[in-house]
């Protein structure tokens, strides 16, 4: 695996982009060629043809984004990946046509479009083709041993088999192991198996290692060039998480990450307060109406203001545009949403669809309560509740609480104890590893997120 912005690619996937890249601007490129065979030359250098060519590639691959044809869980998904694949060059046609009808400079001409668009859309599935039978080589994958047994070394084992794009073959694991689990029949397993496979690398999952960790045969195996790794990093490299069972204090301390400079700081809040005056900015315009329907819906004030916890266990108040009844928690106190909620009125729930709900909370980002991107801020009596049932819960007070987060981006709402449990392993992961990259990077998987209208509550 790869790490790009303090989050890890499996390189296959990366492979994957930069080709379908490629593939898209030698499409584009010989339909040019083809539709320019006299002047070529001009078309591209004086008339911007590598610039529009450029254009269309971040075009499709923001697209393809879109479709989730970069995200691994959908690639054994045959029928439904082709017809995602088809997807991307008939939206690109429909917006190509409406381009050249209203800015027919924008585009090659001579049909080059329409050229280049056929060429893709064969190329796109050749090369999707390609790369599903080159990704089942056995000889381009790592082979594995995960050395180990119980609950958590059989979900790395049934990760690593479950996510054929990391280019990782598991050709055994301790739990395979005959007769009693015991120091001596582990190391024999092991050197067995290594003999037989020829393992590039040894993954330590044991969650008691006192008396059978086979330290001796480890050492020599990394003196011969075998790579030994622990668990708790390549589960973090797969799921993008840190989970909190079986983590100790010291691999919090000890591990690299959470480093909170004063440098990071600075620019995350430069960050932070230019991103919410421009979201703010394009939002008014909208304000008024969102006003209007608020009170011609039901009764109540247009704003709701609630006490959550940010940094350090500050509190402060929340604002966002009310979307329940006036009275929601009259009965039953502090509440988390659920599914079909009754207290949510018709004009509230399309507004947290749409997220315009959540236009005030910008005023906190540029009072400084808050960041744009970090863990969502919680009420300060689910808080200390959480904190008593949940371990490392307070590690997230941190840093600044955020209108997005990297557990919003990859979890879906919350309102259960095993979803904050949840939450809490990808705020970890951002905590660890937050850096300017990330945050863009949470930043952009939000407009997607947004745009087809996933996660609401």
């Amino acid at each position: 695996m790869i790490r790009l912005f303090n989050v890890y690619y499996p390189i296959r996937t990366l492979i994957l982009l930069v080709g379908e890249a490629l593939i898209v601007w030698t499409s584009f490129l010989l339909g040019m060629a083809l539709q320019h065979r006299e002047d070529l030359y001009v078309a591209l250098n004086y008339e911007g043809g590598y610039l529009k060519i450029l254009a269309v590639t971040l075009l499709v691959l923001v697209f393809s984004h879109w479709f989730d044809l970069y995200d691994p869980g959908h690639f054994d998904e045959k029928g439904e990946l082709y017809f995602r694949v088809l997807l991307v060059p008939g939206i690109l046609a429909f917006m190509l046509a409406a381009v050249g009808y209203a800015f027919p400079r924008f585009l090659p001409g001579n049909n080059s479009a329409l050229a280049g668009l056929v060429i893709l859309t064969a190329a796109m599935f050749g090369w999707r083709a390609a790369y599903g039978w080159l990704a089942q080589l056995r000889y381009l994958r790592e082979r594995v041993y995960v050395l180990g047994t119980g609950e958590r070394a059989q979900r790395l084992v049934n990760g690593l088999r479950s996510r054929s794009e990391m280019g990782v073959e598991v050709v055994g694991w301790s739990g395979n192991v005959e007769g009693a689990v015991t120091r001596d029949s582990v190391a024999s397993h092991l050197l067995e198996l290594i003999k037989q496979q020829q393992v590039h690398r040894v993954i330590v999952a044991m969650p008691d290692r006192r008396g059978t960790l086979p330290v001796h045969e480890l050492l020599q195996l990394r003196l011969n060039g075998i790579k030994i790794e622990e668990a708790t990093s390549w589960l973090e490299r797969m799921s993008g998480r840190i989970e909190v069972e079986q983590l100790y204090p010291s691999w919090l301390i000890f591990t690299e990450g959470f480093r909170f400079s004063s440098s990071l700081r600075v620019m995350k809040r430069f960050l932070s307060t230019t991103s919410a005056a421009v979201l703010l900015l394009l939002a008014l315009p909208l304000v008024p109406f969102v006003i209007l329907l608020i009170k011609l819906d039901s009764s109540g004030p247009v704003l709701y203001r609630q006490k959550r916890m940010g940094r350090a266990g500050a509190t402060f108040y929340c604002y966002k545009f009310r979307t329940m009844r006036r009275d929601a928690e009259a009965d039953t106190g502090a509440t988390w949403a659920t599914d079909d909620d009754p207290r949510i009125t018709r004009i509230g729930r399309m507004l947290r669809i749409s997220r315009l709900d959540e236009i005030p909370q910008l005023w906190c980002v540029l009072k400084g309560d808050m960041a744009f991107v970090g863990p969502r801020p919680e009420r300060p009596e689910f808080v200390e509740w959480l904190s008593q049932e949940i371990p490392y819960y307070p590690v997230r007070l941190a840093v600044r609480p955020g209108i997005t987060g990297w557990a919003q981006v990859r979890y879906k709402y919350g309102n259960t104890l095993a979803d904050a449990r949840e939450k809490l392993q990808y705020d970890l992961y951002y905590i660890k590893n937050g850096s300017l990259g990330l945050d863009l990077l949470i930043m952009f998987e939000t407009i997607k997120i947004v745009t087809l209208g996933r996660g609401a509550q």
